[in-house]
């Protein structure tokens, strides 16, 4: 799988490598690249904190979370179906 490369606005943690991750709700797995893997916790972190109501009305945090779940949906939608939708 090609490496692809994360947007200019991402500003979470960027691993070094891939790692298998499980949907917490089907149980399904899916193994992701380093570049994945990053956008994929930050969207899990952003999606937890929206959770629990600590930034609800931030419209950037909202924002980039939509923006991760785009990037991730066009550079690897098999994935993104396993894991995100």
């Amino acid at each position: 799988m090609d490496k692809k490369k994360l947007p200019e606005w991402f500003d979470g943690e960027i691993y070094e490598e891939g790692s298998k991750v499980r949907n917490r709700f089907s149980g399904e797995e899916y193994r992701l690249t380093a570049e994945e893997l990053s956008m994929y916790d930050f969207i899990m972190g952003a999606t937890m904190i929206m959770e629990m109501g600590i930034s609800c009305k931030n419209d950037k945090m909202v924002g980039e979370l939509r923006k991760g779940l785009d990037w991730f949906r066009e550079n690897n939608s098999k994935a993104y179906m396993t894991l995100l939708d």
